[in-house]
């Protein structure tokens, strides 16, 4: 049982690891020490943004593999395991996005040497991107099955593969588009620390797809298929 929960998290612990200690040595840079909101510091922010994006998807791994394997989210809490995990994700990652929003406005302007132009025409590119991403898991795919239902409900798993919107591009929209939303807000103020804040997320979301999505996904189905039903951290996700 404690294999199968813990399984992958090795690659977990030592991405993350290395992640944090990117974050450490980044963190040291000059602009870091540039700006504070609310009385925190724009290094404190950075912290807490990352900060609750690995509690996020610690979350994630934590109750998945608890109900996956021992359906112990079902066993305490029956019907109300799947709202309540849901509920739980949904501040969590509504929190990791407002974090970064907080941190770039905290180290606004920071991004010198680069036209503003420019960075705020990306952020208008990254912004389209992410919400044609939502509107298609609204529209095709579902919320639902966007938050990884399938792991309480095997009804979900005979579903067909979803091929609207942006998933007739590619299978694992939420890590691909959906992220680009955390680009946003260091684009559009010119923070280096929220770009940074969002390098981390970016890599760290791919982190829980090979270390936890994708070992689940192959326990559930068997063999991935060209598109997996789960959603990580807030999509779908592919093989």
């Amino acid at each position: 049982m404690a294999a199968l929960v813990f399984e992958g998290q090795g690659l977990h612990a030592i991405a993350l690891i290395l992640l944090l200690a990117g974050c450490f040595l980044l963190s040291r840079l000059p602009v870091f020490d540039t700006g504070a909101l609310w009385g925190i510091a724009t290094r404190g922010w950075f912290w807490i943004a990352v900060g609750i994006a690995v509690t996020h998807q610690v979350y994630v791994w934590v109750c998945w593999r608890a109900q996956l394997h021992a359906q112990l989210l079902t066993r305490l809490l029956g019907p109300a395991a799947f709202p309540s995990y849901a509920v739980g994700f949904s501040i969590l990652g509504i929190a990791r996005v407002v974090a970064v929003f907080l941190l770039a406005a905290a180290g606004a302007g920071t991004a010198t040497g680069v036209d503003p132009v420019v960075l705020r025409a990306l952020a208008l590119v990254a912004l389209a991107g992410a919400l044609y991403l939502f509107y298609s898991v609204k529209r095709y795919f579902t919320f639902k099955r966007a938050f990884g239902i399938d792991h309480f409900d095997p009804s979900y798993r005979t579903m067909p593969m979803v091929k609207g919107g942006i998933f007739r591009f590619t299978a694992n929209g939420m890590y691909v588009y959906g992220f680009l939303l955390i680009w946003v807000p260091g684009l559009w103020s010119g923070a280096v620390a929220a770009l940074v804040a969002a390098l981390f997320n970016h890599l760290y979301i791919w982190v829980h797809y090979f270390a936890t999505e994708r070992p689940d996904m192959r326990r559930i189905y068997g063999t991935p298929p060209p598109q997996m039903p789960s959603g990580g951290a807030g999509g779908p996700a592919g093989p």
